[in-house]
Protein backbone atom coordinates (compact mmCIF):
# COMPACT_ATOMS: atom_id res chain seq x y z
CA UNK A 1 0.00 0.00 0.00
CA UNK A 2 1.36 3.15 -1.13
CA UNK A 3 1.29 5.79 1.91
CA UNK A 4 1.92 9.58 2.17
CA UNK A 5 3.87 10.23 5.06
CA UNK A 6 2.50 12.99 7.26
CA UNK A 7 5.52 12.86 10.13
CA UNK A 8 9.08 11.72 10.03
CA UNK A 9 9.01 7.91 10.73
CA UNK A 10 12.33 6.35 11.96
CA UNK A 11 13.48 3.91 9.17
CA UNK A 12 10.55 4.38 7.01
CA UNK A 13 11.08 8.35 6.01
CA UNK A 14 10.41 11.93 6.13
CA UNK A 15 7.58 14.10 5.95
CA UNK A 16 5.91 14.22 2.55
CA UNK A 17 7.54 11.50 0.88
CA UNK A 18 5.63 8.66 -0.46
CA UNK A 19 6.42 5.10 0.30
CA UNK A 20 5.06 1.64 0.06
CA UNK A 21 4.67 -0.66 3.25
CA UNK A 22 2.48 -3.83 3.69
CA UNK A 23 -1.10 -3.41 4.04
CA UNK A 24 -0.74 -4.41 7.67
CA UNK A 25 1.38 -2.26 8.55
CA UNK A 26 -0.56 0.95 7.06
CA UNK A 27 -3.88 -0.53 8.59
CA UNK A 28 -2.18 -1.26 11.93
CA UNK A 29 0.42 1.34 12.58
CA UNK A 30 0.98 4.44 10.28
CA UNK A 31 -3.44 5.04 10.16
CA UNK A 32 -4.17 4.81 13.40
CA UNK A 33 -1.17 6.85 14.44
CA UNK A 34 -1.75 9.32 12.27
CA UNK A 35 1.64 8.65 10.95
CA UNK A 36 0.32 9.12 7.23
CA UNK A 37 -2.52 9.01 4.82
CA UNK A 38 -3.43 6.33 2.01
CA UNK A 39 -1.57 7.60 -1.38
CA UNK A 40 -4.92 8.41 -3.29
CA UNK A 41 -5.34 11.09 -6.03
CA UNK A 42 -6.86 13.44 -3.94
CA UNK A 43 -4.06 13.21 -1.17
CA UNK A 44 -1.33 13.09 -3.77
CA UNK A 45 -3.28 16.62 -4.82
CA UNK A 46 -2.98 18.01 -1.53
CA UNK A 47 0.56 16.87 -0.82
CA UNK A 48 1.53 18.77 -4.02
CA UNK A 49 -0.42 21.90 -3.54
CA UNK A 50 1.31 22.00 0.04
CA UNK A 51 4.93 21.64 -1.72
CA UNK A 52 3.84 24.32 -3.67
CA UNK A 53 2.93 26.48 -0.82
CA UNK A 54 5.93 25.61 1.17
CA UNK A 55 8.48 26.75 -1.59
CA UNK A 56 6.79 30.16 -2.19
CA UNK A 57 7.00 30.75 1.61
CA UNK A 58 10.85 29.54 1.76
CA UNK A 59 11.66 32.24 -1.46
CA UNK A 60 9.73 34.63 0.63
CA UNK A 61 11.64 34.49 3.44
CA UNK A 62 15.09 33.94 1.16
CA UNK A 63 14.59 36.98 -0.31
CA UNK A 64 13.55 39.36 2.96
CA UNK A 65 16.59 37.98 4.45
CA UNK A 66 18.10 39.24 1.56
CA UNK A 67 16.99 42.44 1.99
CA UNK A 68 17.73 42.49 5.96
CA UNK A 69 21.52 41.67 5.24
CA UNK A 70 21.55 44.80 2.98
CA UNK A 71 20.12 47.26 5.65
CA UNK A 72 22.14 45.49 8.29
CA UNK A 73 25.69 46.21 5.96
CA UNK A 74 25.04 49.60 5.62
CA UNK A 75 24.36 50.46 9.12
CA UNK A 76 26.99 50.87 12.01
CA UNK A 77 26.99 49.87 15.75
CA UNK A 78 29.08 51.99 18.03
CA UNK A 79 29.67 50.70 21.60
CA UNK A 80 31.27 52.77 24.71
CA UNK A 81 32.77 51.20 27.26
CA UNK A 82 35.24 51.98 29.63
CA UNK A 83 38.68 51.22 28.80
CA UNK A 84 42.41 51.02 30.05
CA UNK A 85 46.28 52.13 28.81
CA UNK A 86 46.91 50.86 25.58
CA UNK A 87 42.94 50.70 23.95
CA UNK A 88 42.46 47.24 26.33
CA UNK A 89 39.38 47.62 27.73
CA UNK A 90 37.65 46.76 31.00
CA UNK A 91 35.71 43.23 30.80
CA UNK A 92 34.42 42.46 27.30
CA UNK A 93 32.05 43.21 24.76
CA UNK A 94 29.76 40.40 23.99
CA UNK A 95 26.78 39.59 21.65
CA UNK A 96 23.87 40.32 24.20
CA UNK A 97 25.32 43.93 24.08
CA UNK A 98 25.72 44.33 20.39
CA UNK A 99 21.97 43.15 19.65
CA UNK A 100 20.63 45.76 22.12
CA UNK A 101 23.41 48.84 20.93
CA UNK A 102 21.27 47.47 17.60
CA UNK A 103 18.09 47.89 18.53
CA UNK A 104 18.50 51.52 20.37
CA UNK A 105 21.14 52.78 17.84
CA UNK A 106 19.70 51.31 14.23
CA UNK A 107 15.77 49.92 15.57
CA UNK A 108 16.71 46.31 14.06
CA UNK A 109 15.92 43.32 16.70
CA UNK A 110 18.87 41.08 15.63
CA UNK A 111 18.96 38.06 17.68
CA UNK A 112 22.18 37.76 19.59
CA UNK A 113 22.05 33.98 19.56
CA UNK A 114 22.57 34.30 15.67
CA UNK A 115 25.51 37.13 15.85
CA UNK A 116 29.01 33.96 15.04
CA UNK A 117 31.66 36.11 17.45
CA UNK A 118 34.03 33.69 17.88
CA UNK A 119 35.12 35.21 20.87
CA UNK A 120 34.50 38.56 22.76
CA UNK A 121 35.42 42.16 21.84
CA UNK A 122 38.13 42.63 24.80
CA UNK A 123 40.19 46.00 22.46
CA UNK A 124 38.61 49.25 20.87
CA UNK A 125 38.31 49.42 17.67
CA UNK A 126 35.92 48.65 14.19
CA UNK A 127 34.86 45.01 14.04
CA UNK A 128 32.76 43.32 11.33
CA UNK A 129 30.60 40.68 13.33
CA UNK A 130 28.11 38.19 11.19
CA UNK A 131 25.12 37.73 11.92
CA UNK A 132 23.60 34.96 10.48
CA UNK A 133 19.83 35.80 9.31
CA UNK A 134 18.88 32.79 7.12
CA UNK A 135 20.84 29.12 6.34
CA UNK A 136 21.78 30.69 3.04
CA UNK A 137 22.24 34.32 4.03
CA UNK A 138 24.49 35.88 6.41
CA UNK A 139 25.51 39.71 6.59
CA UNK A 140 28.04 41.36 8.56
CA UNK A 141 27.20 44.06 11.03
CA UNK A 142 29.81 46.99 11.51
CA UNK A 143 30.23 47.57 15.15
CA UNK A 144 32.86 50.10 16.59
CA UNK A 145 33.79 50.01 19.94
CA UNK A 146 34.67 53.24 21.72
CA UNK A 147 36.15 54.49 24.92
CA UNK A 148 33.42 56.03 26.62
Amino acid sequence: MKIILLEDVKALGKKGEIVTVSDGYARNAILPKKLGVEATSKNLNDLKLQNQHADKVAAENLESAQALAKEVEQKKVVIKIKSGEGGKIFGSVSTKEIAQAAKEQTGMDLDKKKMQLSEPIKALGTYEVPVKLHPKVTAKLSVQVIEG
